[in-house]
């Protein structure tokens, strides 16, 4: 796959506004999130029940975005369009396949579809109005989404992030679809969602193969072909769980990126110019502070690490 990129000049195009450091990475081979996207089907042929409802619903967040992803890329790349699909259509594409998914969604998540649980707390279980529901679905969704495509700037920072989720859901999947064990913790029993631990499995396991390539310094990157797919999915699998206020803390790295972009832009327009950081998102803020790309990286690994042992530490702490 790297070397089809190579021999077709379907390059990373460098904004002229990031860090100068990151000129030497034009012409990275990008839209690597095929492997992954291709890597979690061949598993799910072989491994996943095809006859669960649920399965197809992470499946169908994980290609849908996936294939928006690809088709932005596409035009990035080859077409040499620097706009690609456009904010506002990306935007809104992602809105309708959310709206999608949450729909699907409703019919199969058992007796507590639009109850939530609150990290920490065990008595705090608030429920939903159906359409505060698909609204709140489309938030996690489109905001994990965007969320992970933000964080996605240094070689293999998003990726390990994502697969540290994606083990984290695993888990939580299969105890929200076990009987005994969701009824020992006191957390939502979801019949059907054991077997999203499977293709939770299939994506840490492409995670980990593609991250081969994509450490720094990266052969690879995977483009918004991986990142709004993996982020879609992550969003999903949190509703399958039944755990989506969790995915802030699991997930706690990408909510961190996300918020430095919002924190700079909405300070840069509202004082004329001024910024909180050096640059956003804040990993490279860190990166103008002169800490090597390297060590930006594995230390925000660690925090992921750390904030996903904090997040499944809620099954006990409450």
């Amino acid at each position: 796959m790297v070397n089809a990129l190579k021999k077709h000049q379907m390059g990373q195009v460098i904004r002229d506004d990031g860090p100068q450091t990151h000129k030497k990475k034009a012409g990275t081979p990008t839209m690597g999130g095929l492997l992954i996207l291709i890597s979690v089907a061949v598993s799910s042929i072989f491994w996943v029940d095809l006859q669960n409802a649920l399965v197809w619903a992470a499946l169908f967040a994980l290609y849908s975005f996936g294939a928006l992803g690809f088709a932005d890329d596409y035009l990035k790349v080859v077409k040499k369009d620097p706009k690609g699909i456009g904010t506002k259509a990306k935007f809104l594409w992602q809105v309708a396949m959310a709206v999608v998914i949450g729909y699907l969604l409703k019919g199969h998540l058992g007796l507590h579809s639009q109850d939530l649980l609150v990290p920490f707390f065990k008595n705090i279980t608030p429920h939903l109005p159906l359409l505060l529901y698909l609204l709140f679905a489309l938030l996690v969704i489109v905001g994990a989404s965007n969320a992970v495509n933000l964080t996605d700037g240094l070689d293999g920072l998003a990726i390990l992030p994502v697969t540290i989720c994606s083990a984290s859901y695993a888990l939580l999947c299969y105890l929200a679809g076990n009987v005994k064990f969701s009824s020992y913790l006191n957390i939502f029993y979801v019949p059907g969602a054991g077997e999203v631990a499977v293709l939770c499995g299939a994506v840490v396991g492409a995670s980990l193969g593609f991250l081969w390539f994509n450490s720094y310094p990266a052969e690879m990157f995977m483009g918004d072909t991986g990142s709004l797919s993996l982020g879609a999915f992550l969003g999903t699998v949190s509703l399958i769980a039944k755990q989506e206020l969790l995915l802030v803390v699991i997930g706690g790295i990408f909510v961190i990126e996300t918020l430095s972009v919002m924190i700079q832009v909405g300070f840069f327009k509202s004082t004329g110019g001024k910024r909180v950081f050096r640059m956003a998102p804040i990993h490279h803020h860190f990166e103008q502070l002169g800490l090597p790309e390297p060590k930006v990286i594995v230390r925000f690994w660690i925090i992921s690490i750390v904030l996903a042992l904090i997040g499944l530490s809620t099954l006990k702490i409450r």
